[in-house]
C-alpha cells in the first residue's frame, strides 16, 4: 500500500499528469458492462482537458477491471509523459466519486481519503521456538489481514528442549532451567526484531499475539519504546484447529479503536492550541498555505469535504504553493491546481504529517487546520508614522 510519502520523488516531478481513480471491481455483469464502456468514458474525459494522447493511451491501458483480487475493489493510477507512474490497488469500493483529470500536479487527494493517513503497525504471533512478525500499513477499509502485510519476517529460534523433561529429581531440574532459558533467548531474538522494525516503520502500535509463555518473554525482553506501543491479543491461530480469521477479526477492532483515540487526541490538541497565547497551529487556507512555504507545518489536517472548489498556484521548486504569483519566491509557477492536491502535495514535500477528518470532526466548523512546528510570531508592528 502505497504512503503519500513515498511519493516525494514523483511530486517534485514535472508533468502534465493524468490522475485516476476508478472501482477496479470484476465478475459481474455491471463491472463487465462498466469495462467495456470505460475506455471511451476515459478519452473524452481527458481530451476536454486537454491531456496528452500518451497519457490517454497509457491510463486507458492500465484501468483495467482487478481480475483475481478479493471483491471490492479500486484502482488509484498516475500517468506522466506516457509512463504509468503509480498503480495502486486498493481494497473497498471508491468513497467518493470516480475521477479521471489531467492537471499540472498529480492530485493525491482520492489516494488520501481512501487511506486517510499511514497507519503502519507491527502483529507478531510468537511461539517458545519460532514466530512471524508483520508489518501493516492500514487504510480505514482495511486492517489486520495477514495476507495483506507489506513486511514478514520467519524468526526461527533453537528448538533444543523446547518442552519440559517428563522425569524428575535433578535431570529433570536441570533440563527444565535449559528449557527456559533457550525460550529467553528466542523470546530476545523475536524482541530484537521487533524493536528494529517498529523503529524503521513509525510503527503506531505493535501487537502481540501467541503462546502465553511467549508472550509474556517477548514483552519482557522489548524496548521501552516498543513496549509503550504494545497491545495483547490472547489468541495463537499459529495451533493445530485455530480459526485463521480470529486474530485478524482482533486486530482489525484494535487498529479502529487505536485510530479513532488518534484522531480524537489530534482534534483535541488542535482545540487547545486555538486558545493558546502563541498557538502552534493556524487554521484557514491562506494560514495554511503559508505556514506550508515556511515548512514549519507538522501535520495538514483537512477535512474530508473541504476546499473542493478553491485554487491555489503549484509551484516547480520551493516554497511548492503559492495563493498569488507575489508569494511564489522565485520559484516557477505551474499553474492553478485544485487547493487540496497542491495542500497534499506541499504537505509530502516538506515532511508534514497528513490527517483526513470527517468534515464533523473539524473543531469550530474549520475546514483547514495544521499544527505547526514552532509557533506563529506575534504581528510585525507598524513603521511609525514620519
Amino acid at each position: 500500500m502505497t504512503c503519500l510519502a513515498d511519493l516525494a520523488p514523483l511530486l517534485r516531478r514535472r508533468g502534465p499528469w493524468c490522475t485516476a481513480y476508478v472501482d477496479a471491481g470484476a465478475g459481474t455483469v455491471e463491472r463487465m458492462e462498466a469495462a467495456d464502456a470505460a475506455p471511451g468514458n476515459i478519452r473524452d474525459a481527458l481530451a476536454g482537458q486537454g491531456a496528452a494522447r500518451t497519457d490517454v493511451d497509457a491510463l486507458v491501458e492500465v484501468l483495467q477491471p482487478a481480475a483475481g483480487e478479493p471483491q471490492p475493489v479500486s484502482r488509484f493510477a498516475v500517468v506522466s509523459h506516457g509512463q504509468v507512474d503509480v498503480n495502486e490497488i486498493l481494497p473497498g469500493p471508491p468513497v467518493i466519486a470516480e475521477q479521471v483529470t489531467a492537471g499540472v500536479i498529480p492530485d493525491l487527494l482520492p489516494l488520501a481519503l481512501h487511506q486517510p493517513d499511514d497507519y503502519p503497525y507491527v502483529v507478531a504471533e510468537v511461539g517458545r521456538q519460532d514466530a512471524e512478525i508483520r508489518l501493516h500499513r492500514a487504510g480505514r477499509s482495511l486492517a489486520g489481514h495477514a495476507k495483506d502485510a507489506v513486511r514478514t519476517e520467519e524468526v526461527k529460534g533453537s528448538g533444543e528442549n523446547v518442552s519440559k523433561h517428563p522425569g524428575g529429581g535433578w535431570a529433570q531440574y536441570s533440563y527444565q532451567h535449559r528449557t527456559e532459558e533457550v525460550w529467553r533467548q528466542n523470546a530476545t531474538e523475536v524482541a530484537a526484531r521487533l524493536d528494529a522494525l517498529a523503529r524503521e516503520s513509525g510503527a503506531r502500535i505493535v501487537i502481540l499475539a501467541g503462546d502465553v509463555k511467549a508472550r509474556e518473554l517477548v514483552a519482557g525482553a522489548l524496548a521501552e519504546e516498543t513496549r509503550a506501543k504494545l497491545r495483547t491479543v490472547d489468541l495463537h491461530s499459529r495451533t493445530g484447529g485455530a480459526d485463521p480469521d480470529a486474530l485478524d477479526a482482533e486486530v482489525a477492532v484494535i487498529v479502529a479503536r487505536e485510530w479513532a483515540e488518534d484522531d480524537e487526541a489530534l482534534v483535541n490538541r488542535l482545540a487547545e492550541e486555538q486558545g493558546q497565547a502563541a498557538p502552534l497551529c493556524v487554521t484557514g487556507l491562506g494560514s495554511v498555505v503559508h505556514a506550508l512555504q515556511q515548512a514549519q507545518v507538522d501535520t495538514l489536517i483537512l477535512g474530508d469535504e473541504a476546499l473542493r472548489e478553491r485554487r491555489v498556484l503549484a509551484l516547480d521548486a520551493e516554497p511548492w504553493i503559492a495563493s498569488t504569483e507575489a508569494e511564489s519566491s522565485g520559484a516557477g509557477v505551474l499553474g492553478e491546481a485544485p487547493a487540496p492536491a497542491a495542500l497534499l502535495r506541499a504537505a509530502v514535500l516538506t515532511d508534514a504529517g497528513v490527517a483526513m477528518l470527517p468534515g464533523a470532526e473539524m473543531p469550530g466548523g474549520v475546514e483547514i487546520a495544521a499544527l505547526l512546528r514552532w509557533p506563529v510570531g506575534p504581528p510585525t508592528p507598524a513603521e511609525p508614522a514620519a
